[in-house]
């Protein structure tokens, strides 16, 4: 997700951990490398800053997460099991979440649930109200099984938290 003019990614810190560089493909095809320039490991989210940006590119526009509500219509945009460029609805199913990451001690808190489908690959991606604006950033499926498969609940860390990590102002 492009958060300002300058470019910067917010991303899940999961998705690019271990990496100083990666790359990255905008939606028109434009590939570049961009350096991790952030990580808070304790929301799970990094900032990434592309070497080349497209030649058109907006940010995307930032929502109050705050207004978001129980039943609203939610939408996850991301490439889950590498299909780039999908998107789900469903709706907030539940607001103030806290959940452990697999295989970690990480506890994240303040989490929006939604039911929309998230499947590896999602992780990262935004989520969205009914207005397309970014409310939060995808981090986490929860499946009682072993399979990275959707069973219902996906998680994403506000956008005012995550937003934080790339130095925008907290709403």
């Amino acid at each position: 997700v492009i958060v300002n003019s300058a470019g910067a990614i917010l991303t899940a810190l999961h998705v690019v951990a271990g990496f100083e560089e990666v790359t990255v493909t905008f939606a028109d095809g434009t590939e570049t490398v961009a350096a991790v320039i952030g990580a808070e490991t304790d929301i799970d989210i990094a900032v990434l800053q592309p070497e080349e940006l497209p030649e058109i590119f907006a940010a995307a526009t930032l929502g109050n997460p705050g207004a978001v509500r129980v039943g609203d219509e939610a939408y996850v945009v991301g490439a889950p099991l590498g299909l780039a460029g999908s998107i789900s609805a469903g709706v907030v199913s539940g607001l103030n979440r806290t959940y452990t990451l697999p295989n970690s001690n990480l506890e994240l808190e303040r989490l929006i649930q939604v039911d929309a489908a998230v499947n590896a690959g999602a992780s990262g991606g935004p989520l969205l109200n009914r207005n397309g604006e970014v409310v939060g950033i995808v981090v986490a499926l929860i499946n009682p099984t072993q399979a990275d498969t959707f069973i219902g609940i996906g998680l994403a860390v506000r956008i005012d938290t995550a937003g934080g990590a790339a130095g925008l102002p907290l709403q």
